[in-house]
């Protein structure tokens, strides 16, 4: 598959069936529909992962000293993309790093992991105000112990309405977005036909 992303993810999104209702619209969508992502374990270097104050998810930020924890998600699209930016919101913005693919996963405290080959990847990082962080580390399996009910059922609908508002036109669209008549195609169809119509002016206009 070409022209598509990697990521690495380090919060709620390591739970797949996040991932896969961000992606997709659903918790368990049909395995042709997620058979383009592969995953692995990996680390990401010189961050640090911190609780956002008051919330079920963490952020990260550059840290000279510390290490995190996550998936790396290979063969994303650009649907994804869009749904995943949407998703994370102003808060974050995305930027490309190198990661390690763990070909060993160990304990929580990090024993027992065995580096192997370096990727590239993009991931979420905090540019919000610092002190909406708590210096505490987020727990991945705390949250899936104590919060994850909340993020896949009817109570956590509403973590994901402002990704649905953006690729569904108040319609279920059973593509996701990625039909002919989806939304996200007729928004690339714009962006497209935005592109040839300035190219047109150019060409009618040589000297302006």
């Amino acid at each position: 598959m070409t022209d598509t992303h990697n990521a690495f993810f380090y919060g709620t999104l390591m739970a797949p069936e996040v991932l896969y209702r961000v992606c997709f619209g659903t918790v368990n969508p049909p395995a042709s529909r997620h058979a383009h992502l592969k995953t692995y374990p990996a680390i990401l270097h010189h961050f640090r992962r911190q609780r956002v104050a008051g919330c079920d998810y963490p952020a990260i930020l550059p840290h000279p000293e510390s290490t995190v924890r996550g998936t790396y998600v290979t063969g994303l699209t650009k649907a994804d993309m869009y749904r995943l930016d949407i998703f994370e919101g102003w808060s974050y913005r995305r930027k490309p790093v190198k990661v390690k693919i763990l070909t060993t996963t160990g304990d929580a405290s990090g024993k027992g992991n065995v580096e192997g080959e370096e990727a590239e990847a993009e991931t979420y990082v905090w540019t919000d105000e610092v002190r909406l962080l708590d210096d505490a580390e987020w727990d991945f399996r705390q949250f899936r112990r104590e919060k994850m009910n909340f993020w896949i059922g009817a109570e956590g609908e509403a973590e994901y309405a402002e990704v649905d508002g953006a690729v569904r036109e108040g319609t279920i669209d059973p593509t996701g977005g990625r039909g002919l008549d989806g939304s996200i195609s007729r928004e690339l169809e714009k962006h497209s036909m935005r592109e040839e119509d300035t190219k047109a002016e150019v060409n009618e206009n040589p000297h302006d």
